[in-house]
């Protein structure tokens, strides 16, 4: 036998529904606990460490890209979505798979102070293998000049990222971006 209580919530929830309001369903829990939204994430320069890789792997809920930086922390950066990836110093477009542009300019030069290349890719427009990831479709090399580095990322969609920075290996720091599979 239904209780009283259970009764008459079944009967207003009937109610509700028949004079054709909708009830909300319960909040959802964000796909794996990501929390981080598409919006533009910057630290200001604190130093001038030089870039020195890039590479990316796969996790359960998103993809990730790491700028090796050497000697020294992690400066400045700014990572945003932008209409299109453009090229340091010229600005011509530089193409990217994927219907949305993730730029990542980091204040580290690919270049020594004798102006000696300390990145220099064998293929700027593969940075990084990406075949088969969730959400990546391209990492591309958009230049360094005047201190800055621009590496340029195709993602599938605009999608949460996050950006962190990590000590080492030895003297030197990596720039870390997540870019999660879903929202």
């Amino acid at each position: 036998m239904a209780r009283p209580a259970a009764l008459l919530a079944t009967a207003a929830a009937a109610t509700t529904l028949a004079a054709g309001l909708v009830l909300a369903p319960p909040a959802q829990a964000s796909y794996c606990g990501i929390t981080w939204g598409s919006t533009a994430k910057s630290a200001a320069a604190t130093s001038s460490p030089t870039l020195v890789g890039v590479r990316s792997g796969q996790q359960a809920c998103y993809d990730r890209v790491v700028l090796d930086l050497g000697a020294g922390r992690v400066s400045g950066y700014s990572v945003r979505y932008v209409p299109a990836i453009t090229q340091d110093g010229s600005g011509h477009v530089v193409p990217t798979r994927g219907g949305a542009a993730l730029e990542i300019a980091v204040q580290a030069p690919a270049y020594d102070d004798a102006g000696h290349a300390t990145y220099s890719p064998a293929n700027p427009a593969e940075l990084a293998p990406v075949a088969g990831y969730r959400t990546l479709r391209q990492v591309v090399w958009a230049g360094s000049f005047e201190g800055q580095s621009t590496v340029g990322v195709g993602v599938r969609a605009r999608l949460p990222f996050r950006v962190f920075a990590l000590a080492g290996p030895g003297t030197g720091s990596r720039l870390v971006v997540d870019v999660a599979h879903l929202w």
